[in-house]
């Protein structure tokens, strides 16, 4: 599965002008209905509910494109959380303009308790765990049994859980949670990331044995395209 979405500001992760909502371009908002569709249909094969969001590089827009799949879903009126596990490089607070006092760092340390540290609808029907304290152990953190068991509990609390994790090229942090996931949605962003980015990341999802789901591409110029129309251009497989 491929989505093409057109942005015509950079959506990088510290832009909250890319977060889709009543005033956004309808071509845009449709882009994330399709990719939502896409993702539905994805996990309808798998028993979990769950689903991570990562990308090559820095920059690329995962977490502005976590966001807004998080906002979609909650659309459907279901019960959805999106969690930031990019415990280095945390971004979801700034993004939806939250304290990130407490967060998912802060509950795995047990520091605090989950619905001490849980941004309660934040939109209708979309909780959010910031990533809170930046810790010195990131990767033990998100690879530890206290981390697993929260998530096997929110498993029975929500119908679908989304995960911002750190880009692949980066750091392992991401492919930590491939027995928690159904899979991974993959951003990639036009005329930055590389055939070769991609090819890196899809040598260590094979190494890992990890499920890609989709790759969503942002930062498209659909004016570029012969079939440009109505000012956008999204394309999905």
């Amino acid at each position: 599965m491929k989505i093409k979405i057109n942005k015509r500001k950079k959506d990088n992760d510290s832009n909250p002008r890319a977060i889709i909502s009543e005033k956004s371009k309808f071509a845009i908002v449709e882009a994330y209905k399709t990719a939502r569709t896409n993702i539905m249909f994805s996990l309808s094969a798998s028993a979990k509910k769950s689903f991570a969001v990562t990308s090559f590089s820095k920059g690329d827009g995962k977490s502005t494109a976590s966001t807004n799949l998080a906002i979609s879903f909650s659309k459907l009126n279901e019960k959805v959380i999106l969690i930031d596990c990019d415990l280095r490089r945390p971004n979801i607070h700034n993004i939806l303009k939250l304290e990130n006092s407490r967060g998912l760092s802060d509950v795995i340390g047990k520091m605090t308790t989950f619905q001490e540290a849980v941004i309660k609808n934040v939109i209708p029907s979309l909780d959010v765990l910031t990533s809170g304290t930046i810790p010195p152990n990131p990767s033990e953190l998100i690879g530890s049994s206290v981390f697993e068991e929260l998530i096997k509990q929110l498993e029975k609390e929500y119908d679908y859980i989304i995960f911002d994790t750190p880009p692949i090229g980066i750091v392992a942090d991401s492919l930590m949670l491939k027995n928690l996931v159904a899979g991974y949605m993959v951003v990639v962003r036009e005329g930055e990331t590389t055939h070769g980015d991609v090819e890196k990341l899809m040598e260590n999802f094979k190494l890992a044995e990890g499920k890609i789901l989709g790759f969503l591409k942002v930062g498209c110029d659909p004016k570029s395209r012969k079939s440009y129309k109505k000012g956008y251009y999204y394309q999905y497989y």
